[in-house]
């Protein structure tokens, strides 16, 4: 059984966000402060957490940092902030999934199930890939995808994604030298990232290089071109040139 930890300081959305998580069949604990919180994302060790931005002791950004710097486990921001820059500084901050109030329930339990099992299946496989990482030659493209379990390669490696993320890298890598409007990669992953702008574009852009990038301040991968957009450069990370 799957666990699930809601962090919200409105008793009756917590209330109802349990019941209904329960039905589905998760284990669900409840915390209506972020002190309380933070101590049960340790205590409860739960597979996927969702967090309201407005708690009663302290800013749920900074309560996302704080579980973020010590565990990879999928953080969902439920938050009546609709505004971009909210949305922004959730991903910055490091969360995976965004939902504005009020949200289908429906959608919600669906992306729940979304999150868990793709982090879930990352870390079956990690052990798996270490044998794939010492057989890992500069023969082979640095980012590759696994489509059916939504995982993102890089040198051989696992490593986390958002689905924003995985949809973009999903583009670049399917049109290799393309260059892209930020408009044509708003729309690309518009359903997954219902508030996406140009600004978080950017924003998605810097964590991708962060991730797959060996320098991400001198990106060999995804390429800015200036006053236009981006291109992702089909080319195997070495050093012999630019």
């Amino acid at each position: 059984m799957y666990k699930v930890l809601v962090i919200e300081d409105d008793v009756m959305m917590s209330d109802m966000l349990s019941m209904y998580l329960s039905e589905e069949g998760y284990s669900i604990m409840q915390a209506y402060r972020a002190d309380d919180g933070l101590r049960l994302a340790v205590d409860f060790d739960p597979d996927l957490v969702l967090l309201d931005l407005i708690l009663p002791d302290l800013d749920g950004m900074e309560v996302c940092s704080l579980i973020r710097k010590r565990s990879n486990v999928p953080i969902m921001i439920l938050s009546m902030k609709s505004e971009v820059s909210e949305r922004v500084q959730a991903l910055k901050a490091g969360a995976d999934d965004y939902m504005c109030k009020p949200f289908s329930m429906h959608e919600m339990t669906a992306r729940v199930e979304a999150l868990i099992r793709r982090s879930n299946t990352m870390q079956a496989e990690t052990a798996q890939q270490v044998a794939v990482t010492l057989e890992a030659t500069d023969e082979r493209e640095p980012i590759e995808l696994d489509f059916e379990r939504r995982l993102l390669l890089v040198r051989g490696q696992f490593v986390e994604t958002t689905f924003s993320e995985y949809e973009l890298m999903k583009l670049f890598l399917a049109y290799p030298g393309k260059v892209f409007s930020r408009e044509e990669l708003i729309n690309a992953i518009r359903g997954f990232d219902s508030f996406v702008t140009d600004r978080a574009i950017d924003v998605h852009i810097v964590n991708l290089r962060k991730k797959i990038e060996q320098n991400p301040k001198e990106p060999r991968l995804i390429r800015t071109v200036w006053g236009f957009g981006y291109k992702y450069t089909a080319q195997h990370s070495n050093k012999s040139h630019n």
